[in-house]
Parts: structure tokens; sequence; C-alpha cells
């Protein structure tokens, strides 16, 4: 085969005569390009700052925000006894003239100096066991920074029943694995633990979500990269011994850190050995033979340096941030909301069966109050729209009333457009649930409530959800509920989750039973464990939060996200299950 050198000169001629007729300029071009010129695009709004309505010196306002900071005393005393339990007192005494630090003490050493420590689920275990007070669910988890870089923190709590592990322990740990492997960080556990709570074995031990799903999770998160470390404290026996055995990289105090499968009794027992706790599984022993521990510290705050140390050398991308980062200086990365956060208390009281406008509440936790509000005439019992938090580009939506089927194939439209656009989404619930009635039902309720909880169900991209009000029934589902995977679940302390309210629950079972004391009995039972601090006793969420601290704590929690996308060089949600149709028109 041959080929035939082109003339350049007469093929570039050739291709100017025929293009000729197809570039040549409009005659408005000229008047638009100045018109264009003269256009500020510093000046270009993108999106609309929402108005605000709200009558600040109204008595419904005012007695919102007194009834909201009632709750909220009260809850941030049950926190003050939660973090200094008078009952364990003498057990903490007894721990710190061994030269050791409280847990929490423990924690503040090893975060940056004046770096926030976003705690998880505080209130897990409270009142779950009768016989035995457990504050915090016996283990202390959140997230902190270290040397600029976002870490997950689990440390036991040695004060509290030895740091054994309850059943709520074992799945706040869990918990805390899941929300570290979501997000890609780096897990330091503190560790001094006497391992499962021999009582509650059948609870702790045997299930695919138990015990042993922890370790599990150690070597699944080694295996993707996301590293493991352990700082040995106290004594770590049996199920405690593996924690730091499946670190990648173990330290130990000396003289004071114990690592071993059985201690002294149990091996006198079983093999009939003497031998002393620190010959059998102490610091040195474990770093100069069995090579169990990697660095061998002089004392808790020595081995919390170590850990630093650890960090800094990951290799990992770290955010830069100024020493002396203010707020000041982070006005200049974002704009705070123009209206005070403090308000959110008199917007949304503790009845829950008052209405209030949804976005009053957006205006006070998006940048600038700004708002770009999607379909705002279809649907409107639903609000859906663009904005900012901290920087950080979310989908938001909100309950603005009753799912109608307009509203939940708005919320569908607007989920598959996040989707595509790989943008977060951030659900702001207070829903009573979806329509019923001859109506509803003949205009497709039930599949257009499908939609959006497919939709939502289905979604490639993180979600975050605060309920600020109610979360009922199927409203549950559609509005990103625990069952539907959000990277972090917030309640306020005024929040309800049931599957109805304790008055719609009356009325069923009165139609079922005359029995009206049954009945009233079950109502109260029901408004008793909708209550946030039932809820998030439980671990049914990620804990609760003041409204003035919603805008901060969302704005963590969606850096969190992002931070973990840029990590990755492929994306699996995204390349590996590309969505196969584009977006739909509900």
């Amino acid at each position: 085969m041959s080929f035939t050198k082109l003339n350049s000169s007469r093929l570039t001629s050739s291709i100017k005569r025929h293009l000729q007729p197809l570039i040549t300029p409009c005659p408005q071009a000229h008047s638009r390009l100045s018109s264009v010129r003269q256009f500020n695009y510093k000046t270009e709004k993108l999106a609309s700052v929402l108005s605000t309505s709200i009558p600040i010196n109204s008595e419904s306002f005012k007695n919102n925000h007194q009834s909201i900071t009632k709750l909220l005393e009260s809850h941030q005393n049950l926190i003050s006894q939660i973090i200094s339990p008078v009952q364990y007192q003498k057990s903490r005494t007894k721990h710190t003239k061994k030269g050791k630090l409280l847990p929490r003490q423990r924690i503040e050493r090893l975060l940056d100096p004046f770096s926030p420590f976003l705690e998880l689920s505080q209130t897990a275990g409270y009142q779950l066991y009768p016989d035995h007070d457990l504050p915090a669910g016996g283990i202390i988890t959140g997230i902190g920074q270290i040397h600029g870089l976002k870490c997950m923190i689990i440390a036991n709590d040695p004060t509290i029943k030895g740091g054994s592990y309850y059943p709520i322990t074992v799945k706040k740990h869990l918990r805390a694995q899941e929300i570290a492997r979501e997000n890609r960080l780096p897990c330091i556990y503190l560790v001094e633990s006497a391992g499962a709570n021999l009582p509650f074995q059948s609870q702790v031990f045997p299930d695919r979500d138990h015990f042993g799903r922890i370790f599990y999770n150690q070597a699944q998160m080694s295996s993707l990269g996301i590293p493991q470390i352990s700082v040995v404290h106290g004594i770590s026996v049996a199920g405690g011994a593996y924690m730091p055995a499946m670190s990648d990289i173990n330290i130990i105090v000396k003289n004071q850190g114990r690592i071993f499968l059985a201690g002294p009794n149990l091996v006198k027992a079983a093999i009939g050995q003497e031998i002393d706790d620190e010959r059998l599984g102490g610091g040195e022993m474990h770093c100069q033979v069995s090579g169990v521990s990697d660095y061998l510290a002089e004392s808790d705050e020595h081995a919390l340096v170590l850990a630093r140390r650890e960090i800094f050398y990951l290799n990992q991308t770290i955010p830069i941030q100024s020493s002396s980062s203010s707020s000041a200086n982070q006005a200049n990365l974002w704009q705070e909301p123009i209206y005070d956060p403090d308000e959110l208390n008199g917007i949304v009281g503790t009845n829950l069966k008052e209405p209030f406008e949804i976005r009053e509440v957006i205006a006070r936790i998006v940048d600038g109050s700004q708002f770009h509000e999607f379909k705002k005439e279809y649907g409107t019992t639903i609000v859906t729209g663009f904005a900012h938090i901290q920087g950080q580009t979310c989908g938001i939506i909100a309950n603005n009333g009753v799912l109608l089927s307009p509203s939940a194939l708005k919320a569908t439209h607007f989920i598959q457009l996040c989707d595509q656009r790989q943008i977060p989404l951030v659900f702001l619930v207070n829903v009573t649930g979806y329509m019923v009635g001859e109506q509803a039902e003949r205009g497709g309720i039930a599949k257009d409530g499908a939609k959006m909880v497919r939709a939502v169900a289905c979604t490639r991209v993180p979600k975050f959800t605060v309920i600020v009000g109610g979360s009922f029934g199927a409203g549950n589902y559609g509005m990103a509920g625990r069952a539907y995977g959000s990277r972090f679940l917030w309640m306020w302390p005024n929040a309800k989750v049931s599957v109805m309210g304790a008055e719609q629950l009356g009325h069923v079972m009165s139609a079922i039973s005359d029995d009206k004391s049954k009945t009233e009995k079950l109502k109260a039972q029901v408004e008793y464990e909708s209550t946030a601090l039932y809820t998030s006793a439980r671990l049914w969420d990620d804990g609760i939060i003041r409204p003035i601290d919603t805008r901060s704590v969302l704005g963590l929690s969606l850096s969190l996200a992002n931070s973990s996308r840029k990590n990755i060089v492929k994306t699996q949600s995204f390349d590996d299950q590309p969505s196969s149709f584009g977006v739909f028109r509900m």
C-alpha cells in the first residue's frame, strides 16, 4: 500500500475556501461581545439569599426558644455527668494514682492543640442496662485532628467496668470503624480493656456484628491502606489483646501496658504455670522477644507523642492550614450565614405538631444564607436545592410538610441530579410520612414514594442526615433514615423517630382494642421510645447535637467525605458502578 503526498498549501487554501461560509462572523456579534465585557462577573449572583420572616419578638418564638433551651440545659447536665461520672470516682482516683492519664486526657494529648474533637454517641448506653451504669457506653469515639490530618479515635475507658465490652460498647466501636472506613480515616486505638464482659458473652461474642468483627474490620481497613495504630496503656487481655496485634503499628507503655490472651490466673488454671503479668505480657517482652509491639514508651504521655509521630509519617496528603487559623481567616474561604444561628432554637420548638418553615433553618446553616432552589413552585412540601456549607458544595433535601406524590417525584429528580454531578446530599428531616387517603392512593403515592426511597437507597453520593423534628413512618426511609446508609445521622434534642406518632398509634389501637388503659400505656411507651435520648442511647444515630452546632458538624462531615474521594485514585462507586441511565424527569 502506498500513500500519496498531499500538497499542504493547496489543501489549506481548499479547506479555508470551503469553511469560510461557516465562520463568517454574525453582524450582531460585536455588540453582544461588548455587552458581555461590560458584565461584572464578580457581582454575579449564583444563588439567592434566603429571606426571613421570623418574628423574633413573638410569643411563639420566645416559647420555642425557652423550651429548646431548657431541653439543651438538661442534655448538657447529662453530658457533664457522662464525662465525669461521680459513681466511678473511686476507680478514676485509683487509675490516676498509678500515674495514668484518664481516657479523655489521653485524647486531648493526642490531638493538635486547640483543635476540635467531634465526639460520637456520647449518650450511648444511657439507662440501657438497669443494673449496669455505663457512661458513654464504656468507650469514647470521635474524630480529631493530628498534624492536620483527620483521624478516628477509639479509646477504652478502663475506669468503667475495666474497659470491658458490653453489647452497646461493641456496637459503638463497630460504628466508629464503619465511619473510618467510609471516610478513609486513620484509626488510633487507645487500648486498655478486659475484653468481652463475660455475663453478656452471648450478646457480645458469637454473631456477625459482635466482638470478632472489630478485628475483621482492622484487617480489611489495613488492606485498603487505612492506617491502624494502637497504643496499649494498660492491661489488654483476651479479645483486647487482638486489637494491638491486628494493628499496623503497636506502641506499648513500659511497666504499664500488658498484652496477653490469658492472664496469669487463667494460665495457672489451664496449664499450671505460675508467672507474673509483666513477664507474661509486658512491654519489654513484647518489644524485645515476641515482636508483638513496635515501640516501647516510658509513659502515657510519651506513648501519645510516638503515636502523633506515626501519623506525621503516614505520607498522606494533609490540608495546608495556618497555625494561626481563625474565624477571620476562614471568612476568606466562606461566608457565615447572615442570620443568627441561635435563632434556630426559636424556630423549632419541642411541640412537633406546630409547623415551621424549613427554609428558615436552611438560611441559618448554609454559607451566606444563599440557596439555589430547585423546582421551587413544584412539590412544595419538600424543599430541594444547592448550597455550600463551610465551603463544601452540597444538595439539600428538606421537609416542609407531608410528602405528596409531586414532592416525592421532585426529590427523586433532585437526587438523580446530585448523583450524576457527584454532589453530596444533606437531608433536613421533619416528616410525618407520605400522604394517605383515597386521592393519594389513586394518584400513586405508593409508587411515587417508592421511587424516592429507591433513589435514596441507590444514590452513590455520600448522604448526611439531621433530624430536626419528627421522622415518622415511611418518611424516615425517604429521608435517609438509619437503614439507608448515611455517612452520619444526627438528632436535635427535640427530635423524635417512630413508626408513627403516639396519637396516631392510639387511634389505630382503639380500633383494635377497647382496652383504653392498655392503649394509653402503649401511647406513653411510644412517646418515650421515640425521644432523641432513647434512640441515641441505642446508637440509632451518631449523637445528639445542639441546633447551633449543625453548621459546623455538617461542615466537618462534608469535608471528610470530600477528602476521602480525593484520596482515592479510582473511586469505586462511580467508576466501577456507572449509572445505566441519565436523569429521568419525574
